[in-house]
């Protein structure tokens, strides 16, 4: 998977953000966007990717973050991008995709970088969940984290009183599988079709070709689909989680290409569309045609597994004590996914946490669909750490 990272971005990047491979990082030679890094006094912001994402998906934050005075590095994280050494098949060992081993990837780039703290780590999605695990195991590293879109709950309890009555700690979204299928509307959650093996395969096979589903999933999750109207769910039952849109509980027999492109937007809205157009679209369409996605899907495949739990149990009872801050948009259903998770996140696991901030006008892409908001609540953040 060897690339050459010139002209990373397609033209559609500021030339004062340049794109460097950083090379031998815990097996991988990791590729990443960078700013403000002309200065050596300047903090280092770390700014972690979700699925299906990129480092490119912070290009609306990195200069106007670095313009304030912070070295800016968002990374193309394991299973990503431009940065290789990670196995892209269906592996059975998940072990390098364990929460731990990202959290190590990206400890390994700061400390190559040259950097003993990091000002804040700052993650979106899947992302959020390797930035809320660095700032809980390493807080002596992170001075503050932001989470985005994706509420982080923090290790999982390890059962006390089991002398007599051995109990396991299950994978939720497994153990849901029956009751969603049996549905009067049989359907199923997407983080199980996205641990299949035909997951990948469906997708880069897809009928109408990867521009068209990339373009419907980012349409779908935003706030441009106006039926994104989230609200909390009661309870983890199959009834409940139904109410969500089929990208999260699809339809049991579709791949998610024919569940997102039941709602393909019009050209008009492609056209109108600011936040991520067809050039930038480009981007994305390129670097996961020459991957795939089965890297980005194995995060989903260890986060179901029982090693990946049984590693996290270690920090049991844990919390994030640094400063804290979670952004979502106000029309994303992703804080709501979990029923419980964003009050179990704001009071039990972060310590040091503020108001949840909801963005109008925005989906799931907080960042890129409205980037001069979140712009103004990070550096609100930033500004006010000691």
């Amino acid at each position: 998977m060897t690339h050459n990272t010139k002209d990373y971005g397609a033209g559609t990047l500021s030339d004062q953000i340049r794109s460097r491979v950083c090379r031998g990082v815990n097996g991988l030679d990791i590729h990443y966007l960078e700013a403000g890094f002309e200065n050596k006094n300047n903090p280092l912001l770390l700014l972690l990717h979700g699925f299906p994402e990129l480092s490119y998906s912070w290009r609306k934050m990195i200069l106007p973050l670095s313009k304030s005075g912070y070295h800016v590095v968002a990374p193309d994280q394991r299973g990503f991008g431009a940065t290789t050494g990670w196995n892209n098949s269906y592996v059975s060992d998940l072990s390098s995709y364990y929460q731990n081993n990202l959290v190590r990837d990206m400890l390994g780039l700061v400390s190559a970088l040259g950097y003993e703290k990091v000002k804040s780590v700052i993650g979106h999605d899947s992302g959020a969940g390797v930035a809320g695990w660095s700032a809980l195991i390493r807080p002596d590293i992170y001075e503050s984290v932001v989470m985005m879109s994706a509420p982080f709950t923090g290790a999982p309890n390890i059962p006390l009183n089991t002398l007599k009555n051995l109990t396991t700690t299950k994978d939720p979204v497994a153990d849901i599988a029956a009751e969603l299928a049996n549905l009067k509307r049989p359907r199923k959650h997407y983080q199980d079709y996205y641990r299949t093996r035909e997951a990948n395969s469906d997708i880069m096979d897809s009928e109408k070709g990867l521009p068209t589903f990339i373009r419907a999933y980012y349409h779908h999750k935003s706030a441009d689909w106006k039926e994104n109207k989230p609200f909390p769910l009661c309870s983890w039952t199959a009834e409940q989680l139904a109410k969500m849109p089929t990208y999260y509980i699809m339809d049991l027999d579709d791949t998610m290409p024919e569940a997102v492109g039941k709602h393909m937007p019009t050209s008009e809205e492609i056209n109108t569309c600011e936040w991520l157009t067809e050039e930038e679209l480009k981007v994305y369409v390129s670097e996961y045609k020459r991957t795939g996605f089965q890297g980005g899907l194995n995060w989903y495949r260890s986060g179901g597994s029982s090693g990946n739990r049984g590693n996290l149990e270690l920090f049991s009872g844990m919390k994030i004590s640094k400063p804290a801050m979670f952004i979502a948009g106000k029309q994303d259903w992703g804080i709501f996914q979990r029923p419980g998770a964003i009050n179990k996140m704001k009071n039990e696991v972060c310590t040091h946490m503020g108001e949840i901030q909801l963005v109008d006008n925005a989906g799931h892409w907080v960042q890129q669909e409205q980037p001069e908001s979140v712009l103004k609540l990070l550096l609100d953040f930033l500004g006010g750490i000691d």
